[in-house]
């Protein structure tokens, strides 16, 4: 499996240093600091970040990273995930359940148009779908196991850590569609010319004779 390599050295050198902290704290004097273990303190704001079973649903979308525990979040800024798939596709399926099962935060994007196509093909090269966007990296094709190695190289778990409720946004086409304007209403009827009114009837007006 080829492995683009400054996929691979970014993501090596980031996997060091990658963080766990469940909590994010606000102390009085305004500072953030971010700890795996719950923090005594009762002049600071805590938050819970949060992981894989908490309670509560979660917003839907990957852009919705504020749901998102600080570990994917770090992952997710610097290697977003995008599935370019197709609605009626059962590779496209699998794709689907491959990313949801282990737990990626994606977007996907539909390929519809010939304008999505052609968009598909200046991003990877070809027309096949599905694809797979690791960052700045696009595979063509559905491979789990060459999709498995990229995303393990991004640094995302191999265990879902996605919230509870947690679900992927809405597909949208790759290229935005233009609006279409509503027709216009039509354009008032002119008002019917209105006969002229006749003089009323008089007893000194002069007697019409035939």
């Amino acid at each position: 499996m080829r492995i683009g390599m400054l996929l691979w050295a970014v993501a090596t050198l980031g996997a060091a240093g990658t963080a766990t902290a469940q909590y994010k704290v606000i102390g009085p004097d305004g500072r953030v600091t971010y700890t795996d273990r719950p923090p005594v303190t009762e002049d600071g704001k805590v938050t819970n970040l949060g992981r894989a079973g908490s309670g509560g649903a979660a917003p839907a979308g990957a852009a919705a990273e504020g749901s998102l525990p600080f570990e994917l979040r770090q992952v997710v800024a610097r290697y977003p995930v995008i599935l370019y798939a197709g609605a009626s596709c059962a590779p496209c399926d699998a794709a689907r359940r491959l990313l949801q099962e282990r737990g990626i935060p994606y977007n996907e994007r539909q390929i519809v148009t010939d304008e999505d196509t052609a968009a598909l093909e200046r991003l990877s090269g070809g027309r096949t779908i599905p694809s797979l966007g690791v960052g700045a990296q696009v595979l063509r094709g559905f491979s789990p196991t060459d999709w498995a190695g990229y995303l393990d190289v991004a640094g995302y778990p191999r265990d879902s850590r996605l919230p509870r409720g947690w679900r992927p946004a809405p597909p949208a086409p790759l290229v935005a569609r233009a609006a279409v304007a509503p027709p216009s209403a039509p354009a008032p009827a002119e008002p019917a010319a209105r006969a002229p009114a006749l003089p009323p009837a008089d007893a000194a007006s002069p007697a019409i004779r035939f």
